[in-house]
């Protein structure tokens, strides 16, 4: 089991006659064949075309807008990237097996794909867990200064995330192989992840895939979150005076920014919390195969959920932050590009007036803490 492949030599994941084998009733063969013919093509298209539009047009705005260049949407367009990764490698791939008796992709495929999809599972969750760290550092340690280079350092750590999730990939690579698979019930080519000496290997596989990719990232992530919340709840008391309301609107903000990243951490868990259970059930159950349409339709279920995951952060963006909605409406209405530099230049005036009233303001008084944490106004206003 990867991000979405089959999990495990069960034929109701590999083929049409997964879902119309000898081992399920006539009625239940028909309403399989329509769930093949109709649903499936309609679903695993439109995840495509909105997980497509949705990542490649938030990827668009945070590169080519330099105000959106910051710590956070450096992350968030690395995860966008892993997000594409999988919606044009793995998503058709998967779609193919509920038209196909057998793997079409060859001993290569079955070597490289298993990876990719891995690789795009590493690259999202070690991000959203990155992310948190950075809201954690943001929001419990905000006096840590700054430096000149932190957009290049997490450049850094993105290249780094992918590079290990791509090292961690190496052995889905190694190992996943060809394997005919003989029942009762059906005969088909499966490409699996491990060998097929025992009954062992399959165990340890999901196990280990279960711990790595959702597990441990989730509780150091639950972690991060505990610690920022308790924080929160002990600013509201301890606001100075004097910068009470700048205070509470950079805390607002911050605030603002940890819920965007906690709704992509609960998008996660719920849609792949399915999949990994189903692969560790199936796991080790693995001698035995559940031929019926209950069974079919619970593995669909728990595959698309795990797809949609590839498609809700550009939502998630668009409904929590102003600044993306506002973008992200001027690329899909194509409006002209003398509107936008009006706004920006109108945006970037209105930041000097405030800036120089807080100068003027915080004349010989000491300096405000919100201008020395670990993120400065810009990257903070940046969602």
């Amino acid at each position: 089991m990867e991000k979405q492949r089959p999990s495990g030599p069960s034929p109701q994941l590999d083929g049409n006659q997964s879902v119309s084998g000898p081992g399920m009733p006539e009625p239940e063969r028909g309403t399989a064949v329509l769930v093949i013919r109709c649903v499936i093509p309609s679903l695993y298209l439109l995840i495509i075309t909105v997980g497509l539009l949705g990542n490649i047009t938030l990827v668009k705005i945070f590169v080519t807008n330099s105000a959106m260049r910051s710590v956070p949407n450096i992350f968030i367009s690395s995860l966008a990237a892993g997000d594409l990764l999988l919606l044009v490698t793995c998503v058709p791939v998967d779609a193919s097996r509920y038209f196909f008796d057998e793997w079409m992709f060859g001993k290569v495929g079955c070597k490289l794909i298993p990876a990719i999809q891995l690789t795009s599972v590493g690259v999202s969750v070690f991000t959203l867990t990155a992310l948190s760290a950075d809201r954690f550092k943001a929001i419990v340690n905000p006096m840590d200064i700054q430096t000149s280079s932190a957009v290049l350092w997490t450049c850094i750590k993105a290249i780094g995330i992918w590079l290990i999730s791509g090292v961690l990939a190496v052995p889905e690579a190694i190992f996943s192989e060809l394997a005919h698979i003989n029942d009762t019930n059906a005969s088909f080519t499966a490409c699996i992840p491990y060998p097929q000496t025992d009954d062992l290997h399959p165990k340890i596989h999901s196990v280990l895939i279960f711990l790595v990719y959702f597990l441990i990232p989730l509780t150091i992530i639950s972690v991060y979150y505990y610690h920022i919340a308790k924080t929160l709840i002990k600013s509201a008391h301890n606001i100075p005076g004097e910068y009470s309301e700048h205070s509470k609107k950079q805390m607002e903000t911050r605030k603002r920014l940890a819920k965007i990243v906690l709704v992509f951490v609960g998008c996660f868990a719920l849609c792949w919390f399915p999949n990994h259970v189903l692969y560790m059930y199936r796991s080790f159950n693995y001698n035995e195969i559940d031929p019926s349409l209950s069974h079919m339709i619970i593995t669909l279920v728990a595959r698309v959920l795990s797809f949609c995951n590839s498609c809700v952060n550009p939502f998630a963006l668009y409904l929590l932050s102003e600044s993306f909605r506002r973008h992200f409406n001027n690329q899909l209405c194509c409006r002209k590009k003398s509107y936008q530099e009006r706004s920006t230049s109108y945006l970037l005036s209105s930041s000097a007036v405030r800036m120089t009233s807080l100068k003027s303001n915080a004349k010989n008084t000491m300096i405000n803490p919100a201008l020395l944490n670990g993120h400065s106004g810009k990257q903070e206003m940046s969602l």
